[in-house]
Protein backbone atom coordinates (compact mmCIF):
# COMPACT_ATOMS: atom_id res chain seq x y z
CA UNK A 1 0.00 0.00 0.00
CA UNK A 2 3.07 2.28 -0.50
CA UNK A 3 3.95 4.08 -3.56
CA UNK A 4 7.54 3.18 -4.93
CA UNK A 5 9.48 6.13 -2.96
CA UNK A 6 8.24 5.27 0.25
CA UNK A 7 9.13 2.93 2.80
CA UNK A 8 7.76 -0.38 3.51
CA UNK A 9 5.76 -0.72 6.73
CA UNK A 10 5.00 -3.51 8.89
CA UNK A 11 2.19 -6.49 6.96
CA UNK A 12 0.21 -5.48 10.32
CA UNK A 13 0.20 -2.50 10.35
CA UNK A 14 -0.74 -2.26 6.57
CA UNK A 15 -3.26 -4.87 7.26
CA UNK A 16 -4.96 -2.74 9.62
CA UNK A 17 -4.78 0.41 7.43
CA UNK A 18 -6.42 -1.11 4.86
CA UNK A 19 -8.83 -2.83 7.04
CA UNK A 20 -9.61 0.98 8.15
CA UNK A 21 -10.03 2.26 4.57
CA UNK A 22 -12.64 -0.40 3.82
CA UNK A 23 -14.55 -0.03 7.42
CA UNK A 24 -14.37 3.50 5.99
CA UNK A 25 -15.77 3.19 2.20
CA UNK A 26 -18.40 0.78 4.25
CA UNK A 27 -19.76 3.57 6.20
CA UNK A 28 -19.26 6.02 3.97
CA UNK A 29 -21.89 4.16 1.42
CA UNK A 30 -23.96 3.23 4.25
CA UNK A 31 -24.26 6.31 5.24
CA UNK A 32 -24.96 7.96 1.79
CA UNK A 33 -27.94 5.28 1.32
CA UNK A 34 -29.42 6.05 4.59
CA UNK A 35 -29.45 9.49 3.46
CA UNK A 36 -31.06 9.21 0.42
CA UNK A 37 -33.89 7.09 2.31
CA UNK A 38 -34.66 9.60 4.38
CA UNK A 39 -34.70 12.54 1.83
CA UNK A 40 -31.88 14.32 3.11
CA UNK A 41 -32.07 16.71 0.90
CA UNK A 42 -33.20 20.17 1.63
CA UNK A 43 -31.29 23.29 1.46
CA UNK A 44 -28.52 22.20 4.21
CA UNK A 45 -29.29 19.01 4.41
CA UNK A 46 -27.29 18.41 1.10
CA UNK A 47 -23.96 18.93 2.96
CA UNK A 48 -23.31 15.45 3.79
CA UNK A 49 -24.14 13.98 0.84
CA UNK A 50 -21.63 16.03 -0.59
CA UNK A 51 -19.14 15.49 1.63
CA UNK A 52 -19.87 12.19 1.45
CA UNK A 53 -19.51 11.98 -2.51
CA UNK A 54 -16.20 14.12 -1.71
CA UNK A 55 -15.08 11.03 0.03
CA UNK A 56 -15.94 8.50 -1.99
CA UNK A 57 -13.52 10.18 -5.03
CA UNK A 58 -11.15 10.35 -2.30
CA UNK A 59 -11.05 7.19 -1.47
CA UNK A 60 -11.00 6.16 -5.40
CA UNK A 61 -7.96 8.63 -6.05
CA UNK A 62 -6.49 6.53 -3.37
CA UNK A 63 -7.16 3.17 -5.04
CA UNK A 64 -6.54 4.28 -7.98
CA UNK A 65 -3.40 5.60 -7.61
CA UNK A 66 -1.68 5.64 -4.39
CA UNK A 67 0.56 8.36 -2.84
CA UNK A 68 1.08 11.60 -1.01
CA UNK A 69 -1.61 13.38 -2.67
CA UNK A 70 -4.23 11.19 -2.27
CA UNK A 71 -3.38 10.31 1.44
CA UNK A 72 -3.44 14.20 1.90
CA UNK A 73 -7.05 14.10 0.01
CA UNK A 74 -8.00 11.16 2.17
CA UNK A 75 -6.75 13.49 4.95
CA UNK A 76 -9.19 16.57 4.10
CA UNK A 77 -11.65 14.83 3.70
CA UNK A 78 -11.66 13.02 7.13
CA UNK A 79 -11.02 16.20 8.41
CA UNK A 80 -14.49 17.86 6.95
CA UNK A 81 -16.60 14.37 7.44
CA UNK A 82 -15.39 15.38 11.40
CA UNK A 83 -16.05 19.32 11.05
CA UNK A 84 -19.30 18.35 9.46
CA UNK A 85 -20.46 15.79 11.95
CA UNK A 86 -19.94 18.89 14.48
CA UNK A 87 -21.53 21.17 12.76
CA UNK A 88 -24.52 18.54 12.04
CA UNK A 89 -24.74 17.95 15.59
CA UNK A 90 -25.34 20.79 16.38
CA UNK A 91 -27.92 22.03 13.65
CA UNK A 92 -29.93 18.70 14.54
CA UNK A 93 -30.08 19.78 18.28
CA UNK A 94 -30.54 22.94 17.51
CA UNK A 95 -33.12 22.57 15.34
CA UNK A 96 -34.70 19.93 17.82
CA UNK A 97 -34.71 22.84 20.39
CA UNK A 98 -36.80 25.29 18.25
CA UNK A 99 -39.17 22.46 17.79
CA UNK A 100 -39.86 21.78 21.28
CA UNK A 101 -40.00 25.36 22.47
CA UNK A 102 -42.93 25.75 19.70
CA UNK A 103 -44.72 22.45 21.19
CA UNK A 104 -43.80 23.93 24.88
CA UNK A 105 -42.86 27.84 25.44
CA UNK A 106 -41.80 27.63 29.16
CA UNK A 107 -39.85 24.54 28.77
CA UNK A 108 -36.51 24.95 29.82
CA UNK A 109 -33.01 24.07 31.46
CA UNK A 110 -32.31 19.71 31.59
CA UNK A 111 -36.19 19.05 30.02
CA UNK A 112 -35.80 20.76 27.27
CA UNK A 113 -32.65 19.59 26.39
CA UNK A 114 -33.65 15.94 27.37
CA UNK A 115 -36.54 16.74 24.86
CA UNK A 116 -34.04 17.86 21.93
CA UNK A 117 -32.11 15.23 22.07
CA UNK A 118 -34.92 12.74 21.95
CA UNK A 119 -37.05 15.07 19.27
CA UNK A 120 -37.87 15.37 15.96
CA UNK A 121 -34.62 14.77 14.29
CA UNK A 122 -32.14 12.18 15.67
CA UNK A 123 -30.05 14.64 17.60
CA UNK A 124 -26.92 12.40 17.37
CA UNK A 125 -27.02 10.95 13.78
CA UNK A 126 -24.57 13.45 12.54
CA UNK A 127 -21.71 11.69 15.04
CA UNK A 128 -21.55 9.18 12.44
CA UNK A 129 -20.27 11.38 9.91
CA UNK A 130 -17.87 12.36 12.69
CA UNK A 131 -17.13 9.13 13.29
CA UNK A 132 -16.11 7.91 9.47
CA UNK A 133 -13.79 11.13 9.79
CA UNK A 134 -12.02 9.94 12.95
CA UNK A 135 -11.47 6.18 11.12
CA UNK A 136 -10.11 8.21 7.48
CA UNK A 137 -8.09 10.11 9.84
CA UNK A 138 -6.17 6.84 11.74
CA UNK A 139 -6.25 5.00 8.50
CA UNK A 140 -3.85 7.71 6.82
CA UNK A 141 -1.76 8.59 10.33
CA UNK A 142 1.82 8.36 9.78
CA UNK A 143 1.32 6.47 6.24
CA UNK A 144 4.56 5.60 4.82
CA UNK A 145 3.04 7.83 1.84
CA UNK A 146 3.55 10.58 3.52
CA UNK A 147 7.26 10.22 4.24
CA UNK A 148 8.64 8.83 7.25
CA UNK A 149 5.61 6.54 7.41
CA UNK A 150 5.40 4.17 11.02
CA UNK A 151 9.22 4.42 11.48
CA UNK A 152 9.16 7.99 12.41
CA UNK A 153 9.83 9.61 16.02
CA UNK A 154 10.41 6.35 18.27
CA UNK A 155 9.17 3.01 19.00
CA UNK A 156 5.54 3.33 19.84
CA UNK A 157 3.40 0.12 21.59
Amino acid sequence: MTTAGAAPEPATLAWLRRGLLATLAFGIFGTFAELLLLEHWEDWQLTPLVLLGAGVLALGLHAIRPGRASVRALQAMAALFVAGGLVGLWLHYDGNVEFELERHPTRQGFALFWDALRGATPALAPASLALLGLIGLLATWRHPDLGGGASRGTSAP
